[in-house]
């Protein structure tokens, strides 16, 4: 299994306009062969603990079946898709691509 933790950072004000594209993507990702897991996260409301990632920032929290399933979805056309429509949106994005610790 491949894990993904995509840490996504907007430009000012623009997380929601983002995950208004993310969102709209999501049953295409869900549908594609191998993923298991897809989907956004904010800062939890009322929890001071830890690091807030912030208002501009969210978490993309994926699962796959396999390295080829991720490499499948990176290439797919609903993924440039989104990419081409969020691309100006985006501040900064850093891809954490993790295999189980076992």
């Amino acid at each position: 299994m491949i894990h993904v933790l995509a840490i996504i950072t907007a430009k000012p004000g623009q997380r929601e306009t983002i995950l208004g594209h993310f969102r709209a993507n999501i049953p295409a990702v869900h549908a594609e062969q191998g993923c298991i897991e897809y989907g956004p996260a904010i800062d939890a409301a009322g929890f001071s603990a830890g690091t807030p990632m912030g208002p501009d920032s969210f978490v993309v929290i994926e699962k796959w079946e396999s390295l080829e399933a991720l490499k499948a979805h990176a290439a797919s056309a609903h993924m440039k898709a989104y990419g081409e429509k969020t691309r100006d949106l985006i501040a900064s994005r850093t891809i954490h691509v993790l295999s189980p610790a076992t």
